[in-house]
């Protein structure tokens, strides 16, 4: 969304619809042995993610004018809270004795999850650019990054409730923790690019 905003695009329906769209999609690449509790897992995300985004939402307009008058720090303690996220989500991870995980493959990994990355980025670019999509440039960048980016305050508690109890929960956050910071370094690389791009009414420059 940060970089969806700073290219001049439209970012508002991405965390919500990565709440309906992510668990389908995790459970079809991953899957899970036994039956799915799908309504279970719904309503836990509702409660994780839902709920507080909902009452953000409400609480903001009525608050606006005096955190305007005030300015509270609230980017630092969002900013501080994200790190404290990706701090924990690192240390659950890499803390687990029972992880097993050569150099070799972690750096296959890498190299798996930047590929698959610049390749999501470069079909999402291409597809919602192209003539039959009919969009306009700042929903092109808007589908360039809500499309292909992944959040861990919203992929972490996903993975905690789809995956609840399974042994291997470490491993599977492995490639997240990889392509979160993968997708910022991309994401500030190409947002200015993204920008002039749509301002100035010319080709991508590349």
């Amino acid at each position: 969304a940060v970089v969806s905003t700073q290219s001049t695009g439209n970012s508002a329906l991405g965390s919500l619809l990565g709440i309906f769209v992510s668990p389908v999609l995790i459970l079809m690449t991953l899957g899970l042995s036994g039956d799915v509790p799908f309504l279970k897992i719904f309503l836990q995300l509702c409660g994780t993610v839902l709920v507080p985004l909902a009452l953000g939402q409400w609480i903001r307009p009525r608050i606006l004018s005096w955190m305007e008058e005030k300015k509270p720090p609230f980017g630092a303690v969002a900013s501080f809270t994200l790190l404290l996220i990706i701090y924990t989500a690192f240390c659950d991870t890499f803390s687990n004795a029972d992880i097993s995980l050569p150099p070799t493959e972690l750096f296959t990994v890498v190299v798996m999850v930047i590929g698959c990355q610049a390749t999501l980025i470069s079909t999402a670019f291409l597809l919602s650019n192209s003539s039959w999509c009919q969009f306009r440039r700042q929903d092109t960048v808007a589908v360039v990054y809500c499309a292909t980016h992944k959040s861990l305050t919203l992929g972490i508690p996903m993975l905690k409730i789809l995956y609840s109890g399974d042994p291997n929960l470490s491993l599977i956050t492995i490639p997240l923790l990889i392509y979160h910071p993968c997708q910022i370094l991309l994401g500030g690389l190409l947002a200015p690019k993204l920008r002039q791009w749509m301002l100035n009414d010319k080709p991508l420059p590349i």
